[in-house]
């Protein structure tokens, strides 16, 4: 059977998903806003990505439409590598009523102005001793730098003048180090972060669904650190919770966009996506 197409209107705007599952997720989205689960990485996704991460933010426009959402949609969550509290400063979170935000990929959870997180392994301190003379053994090239997190350690090396090079050098001694301090190496654009194992994206969401109970969802990523929400999503299909993933579009990261539902460019993109899915909200719930 084909999957049922988004209502028109105000939804007509959308993109059509590419994939018959994606376009279920989305006329699924579109028919019960008030049990759909909206869930958004942060920088790539809602906020461009920039040389230093503490200088990121969220566009104005990504802003406003996540208000618009969380007076719509049943549950708006940002879930992100970044602290809670990063996020919420960042994107002015604040300011969303009932959005939750899941900082270092799950660990923390922040909502209604309230940060709940267990306390950072024992293994993160040791690596943070030693993290600089690895480095420097490794010969890593200038440019390479650390962002402590708190509850991780990321290297950067978007910064040097071959970024990937750059990367490729250092791989090797920090997976050695987080297998070491029994920390999980995780890759992404031209950084890899050492982190406590257990946690990602996908455990987040789908902890987060068990909690809410949707009647649809979907998650909308850029990096490699998504991948895990995209498999959640099509886990959430199989028990019969219709989803749709979608691929901030980026040169750096194409094979998170061969496995997305729909592709958008950038966090452009995603904000007129955002704006057109609260339009088709809007539409369903002045109608029902």
């Amino acid at each position: 059977m084909a999957a049922p197409e988004p209502p028109g209107g105000p939804a007509s705007a959308l993109p059509v998903p590419r994939s018959e599952a994606g376009r279920a997720g989305l006329a699924a989205l579109l028919a019960a806003p008030r049990r759909s689960l909206v869930g958004l990485d942060f920088d790539g996704t809602l906020a461009p990505i920039v040389a230093d991460p503490a200088r990121a933010r969220a566009l104005p426009g990504a802003i406003a439409v996540l208000r618009d959402l969380s007076a719509l949609a049943g549950t708006v969550a940002i879930i992100t590598g970044r602290p809670a509290l990063e996020a919420v400063e960042f994107a002015r979170l604040e300011s969303v009523p009932g959005v939750i935000v899941l900082g270092h990929y799950g660990r923390q959870s922040w909502t209604g102005g309230r940060l709940t997180a267990p306390p950072p392994p024992p293994g993160l301190a040791e690596a943070r001793t030693e993290l600089p003379a690895l480095l420097a053994a490794a010969g890593a090239a200038e440019g390479t730098w650390i962002e402590d997190k708190g509850d991780a350690l990321a290297v950067h090396t978007r910064r040097a003048a071959d970024p990937q090079q750059a990367l490729d050098r250092i791989s090797g001694p920090l997976t050695q180090l987080a297998a070491r301090t029994g920390l999980a190496a995780e890759p992404g654009r031209y950084v890899l972060e050492l982190r406590p194992p257990g946690s990602d994206k996908g455990k987040a969401l789908k902890r987060l669904a068990a909690e809410r109970g949707p009647a649809a969802a979907m998650f909308c990523g850029d990096d490699l650190g998504d991948r895990p929400a995209f498999q959640a999503i099509r886990e959430l299909r199989d028990e019969g919770i219709p989803g749709l993933t979608v691929c901030s579009g980026s040169a750096e990261v194409p094979a998170l966009a061969q496995e997305a539902d729909l592709l958008v460019d950038g966090p452009d993109g995603v904000v007129t996506l955002l704006n057109s899915l609260a339009a088709g909200m809007s539409a369903a719930a002045g109608v029902s």
